[in-house]
C-alpha cells in the first residue's frame, strides 16, 4: 500500500500529510456511522435500517444533510423539518474521529499497519462513547473490531514477512485477556467482563507495534480513570462504589499509545539498553 504514494507523484506534498488527509476525510465519514452504531446498538436496533431519521420529528434525513460536519454547520444545528435543535455531539463524534484517523495517517502512512489502527480506532470511540452513556461494551461492536484489527494484521504480516510482529500481538492480546478475565473472575463488581473483552482488542492493536506500547496504553487508561475518578471524589460527585465507564478510558489511553506513545517508549526501550 506504501506505493500508492509513488504512484499520485505528489512529490510537493509533505511527507504523510496525503495520507493524513485521506485518512482524515474517511474518518469524518466514519465518525457519522459511528454516531448511528452508538445510538442503536444498545438499543437493539438494526444499524443499517431504517435510514437515519430525526429523532424530535421522524423525517428522514436527506443525503445532502447527511455530510460530515458540513450539513450540521449549515442547518446550524437544527432539524431541517422541525427545527428541533440537533446534539453538536454529533459533530464531536465526526471530528473525534476525523482527527484520530488523520494523527494515524501521519503516523504510519498508507499501510495496512494505518488501516489496523484506523480500524482500532474507530472501534475504540464507539466503544468509549457507548460506554460513557450506558456502562456497556456491546460485544457484537468488540468482536466486530477485533475481526476488522485482526485481518488488516494478517494481511500486513503476510505482505512483509512480519508473522513475529502478528505473534507478539496476539500475545498481547491474550496476556491482556488473562489479567483482566482474572481480576473480573476474583472481583466482578470492580471489573465487567466488558473491560475482559476490551483488553483483548487493545492488546491485540497495540501488540502489534510493540509489547511496551500494550503496556503503555493500559497503563495511561487506568491512570486516566484514576485521575478522574478521584477528582469526582473530591468533588463530591463520586463515592468509593461510583462506577465509572472504564473502558472510556481504556480506549483513551490506548489512542494517546497509539499516536503519542513513541517517544515514551523509545526513552523507555533506550533505558533498558543502557
Amino acid at each position: 500500500m506504501e506505493a500508492v504514494l509513488a504512484a499520485v507523484g505528489a512529490t510537493w506534498v509533505p511527507a504523510g500529510a496525503l495520507p493524513a488527509a485521506c485518512l482524515g476525510a474517511l474518518g469524518l465519514a466514519l465518525g457519522s456511522f459511528a454516531n448511528v452504531v452508538i445510538y442503536r446498538v444498545p438499543a437493539g436496533r438494526s444499524v443499517v435500517k431504517p435510514p437515519s431519521a430525526c429523532p424530535a420529528c421522524g423525517a428522514r434525513v436527506r443525503a445532502r444533510d447527511n455530510v460530515p460536519v458540513i450539513s450540521w454547520a449549515l442547518l446550524r444545528g437544527r432539524c431541517r423539518d422541525c427545527a428541533a435543535p440537533i446534539s453538536a455531539r454529533y459533530v464531536l463524534v465526526e471530528l473525534l474521529t476525523g482527527a484520530l484517523l488523520a494523527g494515524v495517517g501521519l503516523r504510519f502512512g498508507l499501510s495496512w499497519t494505518a488501516v489496523a489502527e484506523a480500524a482500532l480506532m474507530v472501534g475504540l470511540v464507539v466503544l468509549a462513547f457507548i460506554d460513557l452513556d450506558h456502562m456497556l461494551l456491546p460485544k457484537k461492536v468488540v468482536y466486530a473490531t477485533v475481526g476488522l484489527v485482526g485481518l488488516a494484521l494478517l494481511a500486513g504480516a503476510a505482505s512483509a514477512g512480519q508473522w513475529r510482529r502478528l505473534a507478539v500481538a496476539t500475545l498481547a492480546a491474550l496476556v491482556a485477556w488473562g489479567v483482566f478475565f482474572t481480576i473480573n473472575f476474583v472481583s466482578p463488581k470492580a471489573l465487567g467482563f466488558g473491560d475482559v473483552r476490551l483488553a483483548l482488542l487493545i492488546g491485540l492493536g497495540l501488540g502489534w507495534l510493540g509489547a511496551a506500547y500494550a503496556f503503555l496504553g493500559f497503563l495511561a487508561g487506568s491512570v486516566l480513570g484514576s485521575v478522574v475518578g478521584l477528582s469526582m471524589m473530591a468533588a463530591g460527585r463520586a463515592g468509593r462504589r461510583t462506577a465509572v465507564p472504564f473502558g472510556t478510558f481504556l480506549g483513551a489511553g490506548a489512542a494517546l499509545a497509539v499516536l503519542a506513545g513513541a517517544p515514551v517508549v523509545n526513552w523507555y526501550l533506550g533505558l533498558v539498553h543502557l
